[in-house]
């Protein structure tokens, strides 16, 4: 077999066969990287690219939205704030991470977030800082900052960390002693670190992450030969750009991420991903800059940092404009992909391909061509990434110097890395060079990153060659070929018999690591039967003592259903309850293309989108002036795209709704934006119960007559139901016609009915006094009790006429004036449980008589 017959797609088809994510991958690379005809771009471990779409779309929003800085309450503050939150959780969904285990501390690079954890980390006399020779420069580094009295610093050999015999020192082993590893941190907890790279940025040896639970567990060296309590650092830099990592199988301590080696663009931004374990054993650090207090004096040595890990740790602003260029690197890269299991094989594919036929090449005298520095051969993408690491040789065996690789290559327009690519352990390892010799070669003048590429004969580095996303079969036709015409003397030949037993081998792809990592919707969603909605039933209260207030004539009046929140209201006569509220009530909302949270704030016309629900075909209808309706399933399939969000601070777990709704809301909205819903498998508390439970010190829920249990929220603010007092509402309405700043249109417009239309009540009473709702602490609806959880603080969204959109200073500026208070309040929230066993069989029924209690 001839180099020409193997360098060919039929073979490379036969020995991978994964190539790109669709029909017209090459169509897509053409018109995203357009920038690369006539380039060979190898050199994607070094820094990927970014495609045009993520910019282009960058720039859109840039152009149209105002980004303020985060730490101001400004609208355009809050949107910053909002959308920087959100790539938060965009980042811990990417990596599989639980948000409630994870924090995402935003830095300057992965080598920033590395430092972080070495200046935070609590060293203490006998601490040990481990690390595996094979890691990149940064995370040797971290020995300086551990350098301190007592603490050692113990390089690792990769070979050593499963080979060594781990009870072989006398004393130190917890199984010589005959203790758990739980017991051996009891009684001694000195806090050790162990640092490894998921994949070497060298060779691109994949380690296994199951390093991470057996250190952990004082099962594997050096954990097994040091007594105390090991963190565990995983450095994925060099396997993230290109395979997916999960942290809920791989639940390290630490992981430092760069972005522009997983999307090229931005650059400057990194991030530490801390879990809350180890980021409470973190030591308090001597400096703090702007946002990481709580509160601190000027003028005396007190601080206190803030609560939550990012705050704590980000000092200063964080770059946000950076951190909503990476929102749009994230679209750019599933839109195109689809995601990293697809990249994962793409990409293997063509490394696979390129080391069966370079490893293969002959010269003319039959001495290979190369000399290839890898663990393996190529033979799974669980093992082995997507990087080649290799010196060249001559008709004689003799090294060719990387240096004069690197500049031929120029000449052929490709782009490849070489060096020792900031990993001397592994570069003295595969290539033989002892600590001696780099200090020889260091005195006859040889730096890092100069052109001294051989010395007596001998490499002082290597070529390396890494495959990204947008990597094609003719990259590595292009590479192959030109070191066939300038570095083979020929005639040129292969190793058939090499290449035969290598493309024989078993599949690499029957491996659990091409897995994708699936989401798992769990319980199905309930189905609501609108036959079974037959009224209310009487419940016990308990024994609380109360005192029961029958204002004469008190009724329910309104009942409104929100069912996308921020959009228009949908007016019934009766309603079942659910165990979020009325049922279906703010079960969805519309997030712009960052995926944060559209209001009315920052869109009004969303108040002309009026939705409405029909039970008995478990459908919600989207209607508009000017649109055609609409329907969206009320259940969401299963299979719907996750999507993590916030709602008034809290993370919510969302499904997609689909390319259909997002269409027809863009068309209206005149921009990208995506109809979302809350999982019926994600559960979100009340605020004000949450807030009392953490004051306690307890996160676990508390349930009694003073403390109720936390009430199950859908999207709405703070609570499952807003309920005014029409009686108030009308005292407000003749306060705002008395002013004589209102003019006569807004007195027009402004009738009772629309200014209850914009508090945007779910219930609305009849018949009590004006602001007799503020001292009321419960509610009896039918015999169904509610209770009284605060009063509604209102802001200028009630300035939105609900039928126009358009925008005025009433009722806010009456509101101020009346209230005369910090807080502009009105309305009062009320909460409502179900039992776990309820059918939704409890339905609320405009007319209904009212009872109202005070403590």
């Amino acid at each position: 077999m001839d180099f020409d017959k193997l360098c060919t797609f039929d073979f490379f088809a036969r020995v991978s066969g994964r190539y790109g994510y669709c029909d017209d991958f090459q169509e897509m690379v053409e018109k995203e990287f357009r920038r690369l005809k006539g380039v060979t771009y190898l050199d994607h471990a070094g820094a990927t690219l970014y495609p045009e779409c993520a910019v282009q779309s960058y720039s859109r929003d840039l152009s149209t939205s105002v980004y303020g800085n985060p730490h101001s309450r400004s609208p355009s503050s809050r949107l910053t704030h909002d959308t920087v939150e959100r790539v938060r959780y965009r980042i811990l969904q990417h990596f599989d991470a639980d948000p409630d285990e994870y924090s995402v501390v935003f830095t300057s690079g992965c080598t920033a977030a590395l430092k972080l954890v070495a200046e935070s980390f609590p060293w203490v006399a006998g601490s040990v800082f481990a690390y595996l020779t094979d890691n990149h420069t940064s995370v040797v580094g971290m020995r300086a900052l551990a350098r301190r009295p007592g603490v050692t610093t113990l390089p690792v050999a990769p070979e050593d960390v499963e080979g060594r015999n781990n009870a072989a020192e006398e004393g130190k082993g917890a199984s010589r002693n005959n203790i758990t590893a739980e017991e051996g941190d009891a009684r001694c907890p000195t806090p050790h670190l162990f640092c490894f790279p998921a994949q070497s940025n060298f060779s691109g040896r994949k380690y296994p992450l199951s390093y991470v639970s057996g250190v952990r567990a004082r099962g594997l060296y050096p954990a097994s030969a040091f007594r105390g309590k090991w963190f565990v650092l995983v450095d994925p830099a060099s396997h993230v750009s290109s395979s997916p990592l999960s942290l809920k199988r791989c639940r390290a301590d630490f992981i430092p991420v760069s972005f522009y080696k997983m999307f090229g663009f931005p650059t400057g931004l990194g991030a530490l991903l801390v879990r809350a374990e180890a980021a409470a054993a973190l030591a308090k650090r001597s400096y703090f800059g702007g946002g990481t207090a709580a509160a601190y004096l000027s003028g005396e040595d007190y601080y206190v940092p803030a609560e939550s890990t990012s705050d704590r740790f980000e000092d200063g602003t964080v770059s946000f404009l950076d951190v909503i260029a990476l929102n749009h690197s994230f679209d750019a890269l599933y839109k195109l992909t689809g995601g990293m299991q697809w990249v994962q094989q793409h990409t293997f594919s063509l490394a696979r391909f390129t080391y069966m036929v370079l490893s293969n090449l002959r010269h003319g005298t039959g001495l290979p061509a190369a000399q290839i520095y890898t663990e393996g051969q190529f033979d799974c993408p669980s093992t082995q990434g997507p990087i080649i690491n290799f010196n060249l040789l001559d008709a004689h065996g003799d090294f060719i110097g990387y240096s004069q690789v690197d500049r031929m290559a120029a000449l052929y327009n490709i782009h490849v890395r070489t060096g020792c690519f900031c990993n001397t352990g592994a570069c003295q390892a595969f290539l033989g060079i002892s600590d001696r010799q780099v200090k020889s070669n260091l005195q006859a003048g040889h730096v890092c990153g100069d052109d001294v590429d051989l010395v007596l004969g001998r490499p002082t580095g290597s070529v390396r060659v890494s495959f990204g996303y947008m990597s094609t079969f003719q990259d590595c036709q292009s590479f192959l070929r030109f070191v066939v015409e300038c570095f083979v003397e020929g005639p040129v030949t292969v190793d058939r018999e090499r290449v035969d037993a290598l493309a024989n081998a078993p599949s690499p792809w029957d491996t659990t690591g091409l897995q994708p990592i699936a989401r798992q919707n769990g319980k199905e969603t309930e189905e609501v039967d609108e036959q079974r909605c037959r009224g209310g039933s009487e419940r016990s209260f308990g024994h609380a003592e109360v005192k029961i207030h029958k204002e004469e004539g008190c009724s329910l009046t309104n009942i409104y259903i929100y069912p996308i929140k921020s959009c228009g209201a949908f007016e019934v006569q009766q309603w079942p309850l659910g165990r979020q509220g009325l049922l279906f009530d703010r079960s969805f909302m519309v997030v712009n293309a960052n995926g944060v949270c559209l209001s009315q704030k920052r869109e009004p016309r969303l108040c002309l989108i009026k939705p409405e629900i029909l039970l008995s075909s478990n459908q919600l209808l989207l209607h508009a002036t000017e649109m055609e309706s609409i329907s969206v399933p009320l259940e969401t399939k299963s299979q719907s795209k996750v999507c993590q969000s916030k709602v008034c601070g809290d993370r919510v777990e969302t499904l997609d709704c689909g390319d259909a709704a997002a269409e027809w809301l863009e068309r209206f909205l005149r921009q990208k934006c995506r109809l979302i819903r809350l999982s019926p498998d994600f559960t979100r508390d009340a605020k004000k119960t949450k807030r009392r439970e953490s004051s306690r010190g307890d996160a676990s829920p508390v349930s009694s007559p003073s403390c109720p249990a936390p009430s199950p929220l859908s999207l709405v603010n703070e609570a499952q139901y807003l309920m005014v007092n029409r009686a108030s509402v009308e005292h407000i309405h003749r306060l705002i016609h008395d002013r004589e700043e209102v003019n006569a249109d807004e007195r027009l417009v402004l009738d009772v009915e629309n200014v209850i239309s914009r508090f945007r009540a779910n219930l609305v009473l009849s018949g009590a006094e004006a602001f007799h709702e503020d001292n009321w602490s419960q509610l009896i609806i039918a015999g169904t009790r509610f209770v009284v959880s605060g009063q509604c603080s209102r802001c200028h969204m009630i300035g939105t006429d609900q039928e126009t959109g358009a925008k005025t200073k009433e009722p806010l500026m009456t509101l101020s004036a009346f209230r005369n208070q910090g807080k502009v309040t009105f309305g009062v929230y009320l909460s409502h449980q179900l039992p776990l066993d309820s059918d939704l069989t409890t339905l609320l029924q405009v007319g209904s008589s009212v009872q109202t209690l005070r403590s």
